[in-house]
């Protein structure tokens, strides 16, 4: 009977205990942010900057909104269709590049020397390949370079006469140096020089490299983030770099993990702004980082990245982001970002300035 009873006794305890793992499970899964949320996905941006209402005429606005949603359809159906990640990042920048409103590709601004040095980026979630490719002139789609570098190369990153070489015998489209050239790009930099030249003969020579109204002029970069319906995430990111530039200087786009980071386990993310910061400041992988180590959503890390850690430091800019379930974030500290995002029931979201 005594023996009966252990039984009965030991039985319940163990399904006691076996209920309560269960319950406890539940209420893992439950409050993890595990849930899915888009099966497939895209997001864009089109630069950073002080843009405001006030300064933008009707119809420039709206033809950076068309563009803007011309370029992620391009990715929202090739993702729709059953495409990679990467296929949908690179055709979308594609269409950002060879437009003139931004600065990548045909609208690159221009250098102190007066020509054009293009920079970009690739990265794949999946395998943490990743492509870059800084200061090119004849490159017509700096984005395709990239990922051929990752895909065709046992390097990262090429820069120069070297990229261009590599491009031409990968078969990429070569085009004349002044294939980038756009009038109201040439202007800038002849009304930053000007500035400059003042400057100078107030003796205030540092100043005179950059743009005293660096801080409150608009950066055009582009860049994509999706994911596609295998789970895999890939971010590219493509620019002509900063206005006036000396020396050969690269900024954060061509840099994985400062303005282009992938990794399926946590996020994509592509930077745009004040590359010196987001490069002193590991800008996308420290939003990766934060998810995987401290367990933060992507909302909570873009946040904290662009709105605390970045902003403290002096740099302006911003970033579009992705996780793994489909989540999306557009955060910057400055006055606009042109971005754009399409998840996978087809609902577009365009916008310019801040809400």
């Amino acid at each position: 009977m005594r023996k009966l009873a252990f039984l009965l006794l030991s039985t319940a305890l163990f399904l006691g205990c076996n209920l309560n793992s269960k319950k406890e499970s539940v209420i893992e899964v439950d409050t993890n942010s595990n849930k899915k949320i888009n099966e497939f996905a895209i997001i864009i941006h089109g630069g950073a900057g002080t843009i405001l209402k006030k300064n933008m005429s009707d119809e420039k606005e709206a033809e950076y909104k068309t563009k803007l949603e011309e370029a992620i359809k391009v990715g929202h159906t090739i993702l729709k269709n059953g495409g990679t990640s990467q296929e949908a990042v690179m055709k979308t920048i594609q269409v950002m590049e060879e437009s003139p409103l931004f600065n990548a590709g045909k609208g690159a601004v221009f250098t102190h020397e007066e020509t054009n040095e293009l920079d970009a980026s690739f990265m794949d979630g999946k395998t943490l390949n990743a492509g870059a490719v800084a200061g090119v002139k004849d490159v017509k789609s700096p984005i395709e370079l990239a990922i051929k570098i990752m895909t065709d190369s046992d390097h990262v990153m090429l820069s120069g006469t070297g990229a261009s070489n590599f491009a031409k015998e990968k078969g990429l489209e070569i085009v004349d140096p002044s294939y980038f050239y756009t009038e109201n790009r040439f202007q800038s930099l002849q009304r930053i020089k000007n500035r400059a030249k003042t400057q100078l003969d107030h003796d205030d020579k540092k100043a005179a490299f950059y743009d005293a109204d660096i801080k409150n002029s608009k950066f055009g970069t582009v860049g994509c983030v999706a994911l596609d319906k295998y789970g895999n995430i890939a971010a590219g990111t493509s620019t002509g770099g900063m206005t006036n530039k000396r020396w050969g200087r690269i900024g954060d786009a061509p840099i994985i993990g400062s303005g282009t980071y992938a990794n399926n386990k946590t996020c994509g993310v592509s930077s745009t702004g004040w590359g010196e910061y987001f490069i002193r400041s590991q800008v996308a992988y420290d939003i990766s980082a934060q998810m995987e180590y401290q367990e933060k959503t992507l909302k909570e890390a873009t946040k904290d990245v662009i709105q605390n850690k970045l902003t403290q430091l002096g740099g302006t800019g911003g970033v579009v982001a992705l996780d793994k379930n489909g989540n999306m974030s557009f955060e910057f500290n400055t006055a606009g970002m042109y971005r754009a995002s399409m998840n996978d029931k087809g609902e577009l979201i365009v916008k310019i300035y801040k809400e």
